[in-house]
């Protein structure tokens, strides 16, 4: 693509389709891509939901209880390997099929849950999450490909739009079916999530290869070469930076908000007004009383793109690409920082719900960008490098918020950090102000911190809760996330106004 501006006729914009007019006529190639990718969603999610807790939470019974720091390590390989390998990945996709790939990609994502389901090791289980995440990365391109060749111009906003949908049907129904798999022990929700992933063998069978367009002759390393030669192009490069600091910010509410919320958030009174919840969606391990599990909360965003996507996507079809997510990152930013900062599940519900807005705006149009400004037959290449900003963002946000929450966050942390700062537990010791001795200097395991500090305090668990809350004010380390969606917001409207000048990314 040149940097130079382009004096050309502006092209004859499509005939405006009617709703059910765009429908028909989305071949079947599509609307089977979309369903491989929900059973896909489907068991992705009703991991990663509850992987955090499983992960660090200090005492979730049955967790790996690692920290929040190696939680982040593990988070931010998930990210790089998960969503960079797509941009060398994507041509492949094109050059040598996009049905050889996905068969490939289900055999390797089955491997990975299989792996994550039978090993407790630091190191056994990191190896599990890159094997899912080299499926998932091989997945994306072979998927969006033959979504990107099942559409044009006219359809294409409401075509991803129903391939968003659709991923949220799968990611809605993935968290309970992740609590009802977890009443049974841990194992079963990887082991469930493996027998999801594999109906897509089934899929494969039921339409025609679509033809990506790319030149079949080309061998692996020639592949490999077109792929870094057309990223380099300083205006892609500068919306993939952009997006990687929303996503960075986004990433937090699937990958923190279940430890925040675990740590600080009570739905006992919900509970208790709501008796019609099922018992699979409560927990009765909270010292603070029966809760309502954090997937169920979250979920809320899955259900409100799942019942509002079609029509928004619709409704905003006509609207420029880029004003639409630069519009989605603002209402982001409020909603990150209205749920992050908060006790109250009902205002958790508010934020939930000005992010899933923002979602809506920004997910699927990001897509579409980039499919639309893809040269001819190098649609999945041009797929692949979407998925850029969803590894650089997660993985510094796995990062930085590993640290912020692991140091200033987590409440079991905080108990150990209260122990040592201001009762007479540590007995004269001294603390060097490195929360990962704390537990040897208060003679305390994070698993027990939270407990120990009732009992030191003479208090409840509400008390306790309320007591580290207003001494630590651990909801500050949002500020940091909403900090970084600021800036890329601004930097995504300096962007779209120069965008003008550029007939190809005018869009």
């Amino acid at each position: 693509m040149s940097n130079a501006a382009v004096i050309e006729p502006a092209a004859k914009e499509p005939p405006k389709l009617s709703f059910a007019q765009t429908i028909k006529s989305l071949p079947r190639s599509f609307w089977m891509g979309c369903t491989m990718e929900m059973w896909e969603r489907l068991a992705y999610y009703g991991v990663r939901v509850v992987m955090p807790i499983y992960i660090a939470q200090a005492d979730e019974p049955g967790g790996l209880h690692f920290s929040q720091q190696d939680k982040g390590t593990i988070y931010m390989v998930w990210a790089l390997i998960q969503s960079l390998l797509p941009m060398i990945t994507g041509g492949y996709a094109d050059r040598y099929g996009y049905k050889r790939t996905i068969f490939i990609t289900v055999w390797l994502k089955i491997i990975g849950y299989l792996l994550m389901a039978t090993q407790r090791s630091f190191t056994g289980f990191l190896l599990g999450v890159v094997v899912l995440a080299t499926g998932t990365a091989l997945f994306k391109p072979g998927i969006q490909g033959t979504l990107a060749q099942s559409m044009n111009k006219s359809n294409s906003s409401v075509g991803w739009g129903l391939f968003y949908w659709l991923v949220n049907v799968g990611a809605a129904i993935g968290p309970p079916l992740a609590g009802y798999l977890h009443g049974k022990s841990w194992p079963w929700v990887f082991y469930g999530c493996a027998a999801i992933i594999s109906l897509n063998f089934l899929m494969l069978f039921t339409y025609k290869e679509v033809d990506s367009g790319a030149d079949k002759t080309s061998d692996a390393w020639k592949v490999f070469r077109e792929t870094i030669k057309n990223i380099w192009d300083a205006r892609l490069i500068t919306v993939i930076l952009l997006l990687s600091g929303f996503w960075l910010m986004m990433y937090q509410l699937w990958d923190l908000m279940p430890n925040f919320y675990t740590d600080w958030i009570s739905s006992t009174s919900f509970v208790q007004n709501n008796s019609w919840l099922p018992t699979s969606w409560l927990t009765t391990n909270d010292p603070r009383g029966v809760q309502l599990k954090q997937e169920n909360v979250l979920n809320v965003n899955a259900v409100c793109i799942v019942l509002f996507l079609v029509p928004f996507s619709y409704l905003v079809a006509r609207m420029k690409v880029l004003s639409a997510m630069s519009l989605g990152i603002l209402v982001a930013i409020g909603g990150i920082l209205v749920s992050g900062t908060t006790t109250s599940l009902y205002v958790l519900f508010l934020g939930i719900l000005l992010f899933s807005t923002g979602e809506m705006l920004t997910g699927p149009k990001k897509v579409e960008y980039f499919a639309l400004i893809a040269p001819p037959g190098k649609k999945a290449l041009y797929l692949g490098y979407i998925n850029i900003p969803a590894a650089i963002g997660p993985a510094l946000g796995a990062q930085l918020a590993g640290i912020l929450y692991g140091t200033r966050g987590e409440k079991a942390t905080l108990a150990l950090r209260y122990l040592a700062e201001k009762t007479e537990l540590v007995k004269g010791r001294a603390w060097d102000g490195d929360v990962s001795s704390l537990p040897e200097v208060t003679g305390v395991s994070r698993q027990e911190a939270f407990r120990e500090l009732q009992e030191v305090l003479n208090i409840d668990a509400v008390e306790a809760t309320k007591l580290l809350w207003e001494t630590y004010r651990p909801y500050e380390i949002w500020y940091a996330f909403a900090a970084i969606g600021v800036a890329s917001l601004v930097g995504m409207l300096i962007f779209t106004q120069r965008s003008k000048r550029w007939k190809d990314l005018d869009v």
